[in-house]
Protein backbone atom coordinates (compact mmCIF):
# COMPACT_ATOMS: atom_id res chain seq x y z
CA UNK A 1 0.00 0.00 0.00
CA UNK A 2 1.53 3.39 -1.37
CA UNK A 3 0.71 6.76 1.24
CA UNK A 4 2.10 9.61 0.57
CA UNK A 5 1.30 12.93 2.72
CA UNK A 6 0.80 15.99 -0.05
CA UNK A 7 4.15 17.72 1.44
CA UNK A 8 6.26 14.02 0.68
CA UNK A 9 4.29 13.76 -3.08
CA UNK A 10 5.77 17.28 -3.94
CA UNK A 11 9.02 16.23 -2.48
CA UNK A 12 8.99 13.58 -4.83
CA UNK A 13 7.69 15.50 -7.53
CA UNK A 14 10.68 18.02 -7.15
CA UNK A 15 13.07 15.19 -7.09
CA UNK A 16 11.74 13.82 -10.05
CA UNK A 17 12.63 17.75 -11.76
CA UNK A 18 16.08 17.04 -10.16
CA UNK A 19 16.22 13.49 -11.69
CA UNK A 20 15.36 15.40 -15.02
CA UNK A 21 18.30 18.41 -14.92
CA UNK A 22 20.68 15.32 -13.89
CA UNK A 23 19.68 13.45 -17.10
CA UNK A 24 19.76 16.27 -18.90
CA UNK A 25 23.24 17.31 -17.64
CA UNK A 26 24.16 13.58 -18.35
CA UNK A 27 23.20 14.07 -22.37
CA UNK A 28 25.32 16.95 -22.04
CA UNK A 29 27.81 15.66 -20.92
CA UNK A 30 27.94 12.72 -23.31
CA UNK A 31 28.10 15.45 -26.01
CA UNK A 32 24.51 16.36 -26.82
CA UNK A 33 24.85 20.16 -27.06
CA UNK A 34 21.34 21.69 -25.76
CA UNK A 35 19.65 24.53 -27.60
CA UNK A 36 18.88 27.72 -26.11
CA UNK A 37 15.33 25.80 -25.41
CA UNK A 38 16.67 23.05 -24.02
CA UNK A 39 18.63 25.30 -21.48
CA UNK A 40 15.41 27.73 -20.91
CA UNK A 41 13.34 24.39 -19.76
CA UNK A 42 15.94 23.48 -17.04
CA UNK A 43 15.16 27.30 -15.53
CA UNK A 44 11.34 25.64 -13.86
CA UNK A 45 12.57 22.16 -13.04
CA UNK A 46 15.29 23.92 -10.94
CA UNK A 47 12.91 25.97 -9.23
CA UNK A 48 11.07 23.26 -8.41
CA UNK A 49 13.69 21.24 -7.20
CA UNK A 50 14.75 24.26 -5.21
CA UNK A 51 11.12 24.07 -3.68
CA UNK A 52 10.90 20.98 -3.32
CA UNK A 53 14.18 21.78 -0.71
CA UNK A 54 11.94 24.18 1.01
CA UNK A 55 9.62 22.01 2.00
CA UNK A 56 12.17 19.86 4.07
CA UNK A 57 12.29 22.65 6.34
CA UNK A 58 9.01 23.98 6.39
CA UNK A 59 5.16 22.41 4.72
CA UNK A 60 3.69 25.34 3.18
CA UNK A 61 0.41 25.01 1.04
CA UNK A 62 2.16 28.55 -1.01
CA UNK A 63 5.34 25.86 -1.85
CA UNK A 64 3.67 23.44 -3.00
CA UNK A 65 1.66 25.40 -5.19
CA UNK A 66 4.89 27.61 -6.11
CA UNK A 67 5.93 24.13 -7.31
CA UNK A 68 3.05 23.25 -9.41
CA UNK A 69 3.74 26.24 -11.57
CA UNK A 70 7.14 26.01 -11.65
CA UNK A 71 6.46 22.55 -12.91
CA UNK A 72 3.61 23.48 -15.31
CA UNK A 73 6.12 25.99 -16.73
CA UNK A 74 8.53 23.33 -17.88
CA UNK A 75 5.77 21.36 -19.49
CA UNK A 76 4.32 24.50 -21.47
CA UNK A 77 7.84 25.25 -22.83
CA UNK A 78 8.19 21.54 -23.50
CA UNK A 79 5.54 21.54 -25.35
CA UNK A 80 6.14 24.93 -27.45
CA UNK A 81 9.95 23.07 -28.13
CA UNK A 82 8.30 19.94 -29.22
CA UNK A 83 6.04 21.78 -31.38
CA UNK A 84 9.06 23.43 -33.10
CA UNK A 85 10.72 20.66 -33.48
CA UNK A 86 7.88 18.54 -35.53
CA UNK A 87 7.92 22.40 -37.34
CA UNK A 88 3.75 22.89 -35.81
CA UNK A 89 4.90 26.90 -35.24
CA UNK A 90 8.00 28.58 -35.33
CA UNK A 91 10.63 28.72 -32.87
CA UNK A 92 12.48 32.01 -31.68
CA UNK A 93 14.79 33.30 -34.75
CA UNK A 94 18.01 32.92 -32.81
CA UNK A 95 18.14 29.28 -32.85
CA UNK A 96 15.03 27.92 -35.54
CA UNK A 97 17.23 29.12 -38.78
CA UNK A 98 14.86 32.01 -39.87
CA UNK A 99 16.81 33.77 -42.82
CA UNK A 100 14.62 36.73 -43.06
CA UNK A 101 16.15 39.23 -40.60
CA UNK A 102 19.66 38.53 -41.60
CA UNK A 103 19.02 39.09 -45.48
CA UNK A 104 18.54 42.67 -44.31
CA UNK A 105 21.36 42.83 -42.58
CA UNK A 106 24.65 44.64 -43.90
CA UNK A 107 27.93 42.17 -44.35
CA UNK A 108 29.89 44.07 -41.48
CA UNK A 109 26.05 43.03 -38.95
CA UNK A 110 25.79 39.52 -40.76
CA UNK A 111 29.24 38.39 -40.08
CA UNK A 112 28.97 39.97 -36.71
CA UNK A 113 25.52 38.11 -35.86
CA UNK A 114 27.07 34.88 -37.52
CA UNK A 115 29.92 34.70 -35.10
CA UNK A 116 27.61 35.51 -32.06
CA UNK A 117 24.68 32.51 -33.39
CA UNK A 118 24.34 29.46 -31.29
CA UNK A 119 25.53 26.29 -33.11
CA UNK A 120 22.67 24.29 -31.76
CA UNK A 121 19.43 24.59 -33.88
CA UNK A 122 15.90 24.24 -31.90
CA UNK A 123 14.45 22.80 -34.57
CA UNK A 124 16.24 20.02 -35.53
CA UNK A 125 16.39 17.07 -32.69
CA UNK A 126 19.54 15.61 -31.65
CA UNK A 127 17.96 12.06 -29.95
CA UNK A 128 15.05 10.38 -30.45
CA UNK A 129 13.67 7.14 -28.23
CA UNK A 130 10.76 5.34 -29.15
CA UNK A 131 9.82 8.06 -32.01
CA UNK A 132 10.00 10.64 -29.76
CA UNK A 133 12.72 13.92 -28.93
CA UNK A 134 13.92 14.44 -25.90
CA UNK A 135 11.86 17.38 -26.00
CA UNK A 136 8.82 15.31 -26.26
CA UNK A 137 9.46 12.93 -23.05
CA UNK A 138 10.59 16.19 -21.10
CA UNK A 139 7.00 17.30 -21.91
CA UNK A 140 5.50 14.16 -20.66
CA UNK A 141 7.24 14.10 -17.79
CA UNK A 142 6.51 17.26 -16.63
CA UNK A 143 3.04 16.49 -16.81
CA UNK A 144 3.24 13.95 -14.70
CA UNK A 145 5.04 16.10 -12.44
CA UNK A 146 2.77 19.28 -12.85
CA UNK A 147 0.01 16.66 -11.91
CA UNK A 148 2.04 15.24 -9.10
CA UNK A 149 2.48 19.12 -7.74
CA UNK A 150 -1.12 20.18 -8.49
CA UNK A 151 -2.07 17.20 -6.14
CA UNK A 152 0.12 17.89 -3.18
CA UNK A 153 -1.08 21.90 -3.56
CA UNK A 154 -4.68 21.03 -3.12
CA UNK A 155 -3.75 18.98 0.04
CA UNK A 156 -4.33 15.43 -1.55
CA UNK A 157 -1.65 12.91 -1.60
CA UNK A 158 -1.71 9.28 -2.36
CA UNK A 159 -3.42 6.40 -0.65
CA UNK A 160 -3.59 3.26 -2.28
Amino acid sequence: MIRLTPRQLAQTAAAGSALLLIAALGFQMIGYAPCELCILQRWPHLAAAVIGLGLIVTDSRLLRWAGAIAAAIACGLAVYHTGVEAGWWPGPAACSGGMDAMLRLSTEDLMAHLQSAPVVRCDQPQWYFLGLTMAAWNALASAVLTAMWLMAASGRGIRS
